[in-house]
């Protein structure tokens, strides 16, 4: 019995000290767990702190770390080649406008010749004559303003000439004609002398108009009647182009004694002594298109003026 009383008191001692172990240990838990939920709450304060008030040095910083070199590298090349594209089309759309803008001033051949044609005084006036008379009628009109003392008045006559390629039976001539036949142009201070001096000239069968107060040409009109009596300057090549040297060349238009639908011979080459019907006429090229008779059909043949004669 006494030997049971003591075990029963260290049974009961050790019971309690196994309680208190017990318990210290879920204190510690429960302050582990305290400890931890503090740290936890104080993060969630500083980010709602930081949301509220965000700190761009420390976003910017961050951005920097989190950078990659390479993705900064490709973004840089992709931007250097934007760059390089936009100027060589900036170049190109600026380098096309100098050219067209270049291409669109031209200098005009017959600037000199207008601006000394505004500057003569009187004003030009048009005289009938007798055809085939026209440079004689000049002649007389300039004897009588000097016989006349008329030089005061009456400055200058003129009749506009031209040079013509004439093509009769495939030969080819230049020819220098009266530009207007039976016209003689008169540039003068229209008066009552004036008048009777150029009205009364040998050969003048009246002037263009009203026949005593006439109408002077207007200037377009004059200038186109009289352009063909001035040799002009080169105008000054494209850009692009490549000078001929020289005075400009002249494009001198040709006269064809062919007409459309004219029957013709053939006189040289395989068709020759065969008809043929001119279909067509090129006078910058000297050719005809002749439509041929073969086999019941008509064929078109290119032939040069000199290979066919008239019926």
């Amino acid at each position: 019995m006494s030997d049971k009383l003591p075990r029963d008191i260290d049974l009961a001692t050790a019971a309690e000290q196994s309680s208190e172990e017990d318990e210290a240990q879920e204190g510690n838990v429960l302050n582990s767990q305290i400890h931890s939920a503090d740290p936890a709450e104080h993060n969630a304060m500083h980010i709602v702190d930081e949301s509220a008030e965000p700190d761009l040095d420390g976003l910017l910083d961050a951005l920097e770390n989190a950078a990659d070199p390479e993705a900064d590298a490709v973004v840089d090349d992709a931007l250097d080649i934007d760059s390089a594209q936009e100027a060589d089309a900036a170049y190109e759309a600026t380098h096309d406008e100098s050219e067209e803008d270049a291409a669109e001033v031209e200098i005009d051949p017959y600037e000199d010749f207008k601006l000394e044609l505004r500057m003569k005084p009187g004003k030009w006036y048009v005289v009938h004559s007798y055809a085939g008379f026209e440079k004689r009628v000049k002649s007389n009109i300039e004897s009588r303003r000097i016989s006349m003392n008329m030089e005061e008045s009456i400055y200058e006559v003129q009749v506009p000439m031209e040079d013509v390629v004439e093509i009769k039976n495939g030969q080819r001539k230049l020819v220098n004609r009266v530009r207007i036949p039976s016209y003689v142009l008169v540039r003068m201070d229209l008066n009552e002398d004036s008048w009777s001096v150029v009205r009364h000239t040998p050969g003048v069968t009246g002037f263009v108009g009203n026949a005593h107060n006439p109408t002077p040409l207007r200037f377009d009109e004059a200038f186109n009647m009289l352009k063909s009596t001035v040799q002009v300057a080169e105008a000054p090549a494209k850009p692009g182009t490549q000078k001929t040297g020289g005075q400009a060349a002249r494009v001198i238009p040709a006269e064809v004694d062919f007409e459309i639908g004219e029957t013709i011979t053939i006189k040289e080459g395989s068709f020759a002594g065969l008809p043929g019907t001119i279909n067509e006429i090129k006078p910058e090229s000297g050719k005809l298109t002749v439509l041929v008779s073969l086999f019941e059909r008509e064929t078109p043949v290119e032939l040069s003026f000199d290979q066919v004669t008239k019926l």
